[in-house]
């Protein structure tokens, strides 16, 4: 009697002859997982034997040095090799190798019921094209997760997700997911550690693919080592990737404040010389700062512009109307006649300066002119000088190639 790693490398064999694709191949990423992986590939094997479903079932290995490749083979499962490390690397490898119209993922730690894969594949054949397992919903059982993801991780990245991007998911790092190969294809997915979670869900929102959520169990690993998974470093990576992927709340929605009430207390200070606020006396000290975080918030915003339209160049984020309709309507040179205006007034406002210093005798000057002429004027030659130079990276950006296809979807 032949062994299951021979009949599964004979139905792999028969299935590429004939030109056989499974329905739905369940990935699991893997790296010394010897304790657990035998397990989730019989609970995944039951379950999709039980559900008539026809599937593959493919171990994408990251360097195992416990045997987990032979333990995967004498299950019957495909093994990937992965050796760049990483949870993105490993399951990016897998789903490259898959052969599915479908693709569940899970982690071989057991920590995952695979018995739900049926559920996931009702959802993606009426047509959705990513479904999120939700194990708050579900239900964590005792011991499965440390309060630390309970309570402060999961619930705060999971927040900023949806508050950055409009995601409707609710759970954002369940391991347990499906989704079609075409969705896949249409993501993009490029990361390679533990944020490829969450690439996953914001690429999937930005693209307005269906998305839908349905409850799962977290239950205890089954490991005696220590999980893979570094709280702080593996959560930094994850808040990193969304600000990075969110350029109006990185920087417009901190760039705007500071350009705004640096700007208007610069004006302020000028005008009345001295204000007074909260029974405290703003006066020279208080316009250099107010200046600096002008320019400051300045900064920041042009930062988000480029961010935003670098990323809708290279076709990661979908092209927002309203920075379109800017661009239609504000050429290069229409950029450089501003800014030469605004560092013009500034330069002339600081010539001024300059005479009335030199009419003093080049001497001690009062505070005045200070406030009114000469912070002003370094403010707007700054603001235009940034102006002119950023006008022409604006329109370096609008020559690169635009992707095919282009991105649709919501901007955030």
């Amino acid at each position: 009697m032949s062994s299951p790693a021979v009949r599964q490398s004979q139905m792999d064999e028969a299935h590429e002859t004939s030109g056989f694709c499974p329905e739905v191949s369940i990935v699991m990423p893997c790296l010394n997982e010897a304790e657990t992986l035998a397990a989730c590939i019989a609970e995944a094997t039951a379950a999709l034997t039980n559900a008539g479903i026809d599937g593959e079932i493919i171990v994408a290995d990251n360097g195992s040095t416990d045997g987990s490749q032979e333990i995967a083979s004498l299950m019957g499962a495909k093994v990937v090799s992965v050796p760049a490390r990483g949870y993105g690397h490993a399951l990016r490898g897998g789903i490259a190798a898959s052969r599915g119209r479908f693709v569940v993922m899970g982690d071989a730690d057991a920590s995952y019921d695979f018995g739900h894969i049926p559920r996931f594949v009702d959802e993606l054949r009426q047509g959705h094209d990513l479904v999120m397992g939700n194990r708050f919903a579900g239900g964590i059982q005792p011991g499965a997760m440390p309060r630390l993801h309970r309570y402060l991780g999961n619930p705060v990245l999971t927040f900023i997700g949806r508050l950055f991007f409009g995601c409707a998911c609710h759970d954002f790092h369940c391991g347990l997911r499906g989704f079609s190969i075409a969705a896949h294809r249409r993501m993009g997915l490029t990361t390679t550690g533990m944020e490829f979670a969450s690439e996953m869900i914001i690429k999937a929102t930005l693209q307005q693919l269906k998305v839908t959520e349905i409850p799962t169990v977290l239950r205890p690993d089954g490991r005696t080592r220590p999980p893979h998974l570094r709280s702080w470093r593996d959560g930094w990576r994850h808040l990193r990737f969304m600000l990075l992927f969110c350029p109006r709340w990185l920087f417009l929605l901190t760039g705007l404040p500071l350009f705004a009430l640096g700007l208007l207390l610069v004006a302020l200070i000028g005008i009345f010389h001295r204000v007074t606020f909260f029974g405290a006396g703003l006066n020279v000290n208080a316009s250099l700062a107010a200046a600096m975080a002008a320019n400051l918030g300045y900064q920041l915003l042009l930062a988000g512009i480029f961010a935003r339209q670098f990323g809708a160049a290279l076709g990661t984020h979908p092209r927002q109307s309203l920075l379109v309709r800017l661009q239609k309507r504000v050429s290069l040179e229409l950029g450089i006649l501003v800014g030469c205006g605004l560092a013009a007034a500034g330069f002339f406002l600081l010539l001024s300066a300059g005479l009335a210093w030199r009419d003093a005798g080049f001497g001690p000057l009062d505070s005045g002119l200070t406030v009114q002429r000469v912070i002003p004027a370094v403010t707007f030659m700054t603001l235009g000088v940034q102006t002119v130079f950023g006008s022409f990276l604006l329109s370096l950006i609008s020559l690169m190639p635009k992707p095919v296809p282009e991105p649709a979807g919501r901007s955030r």
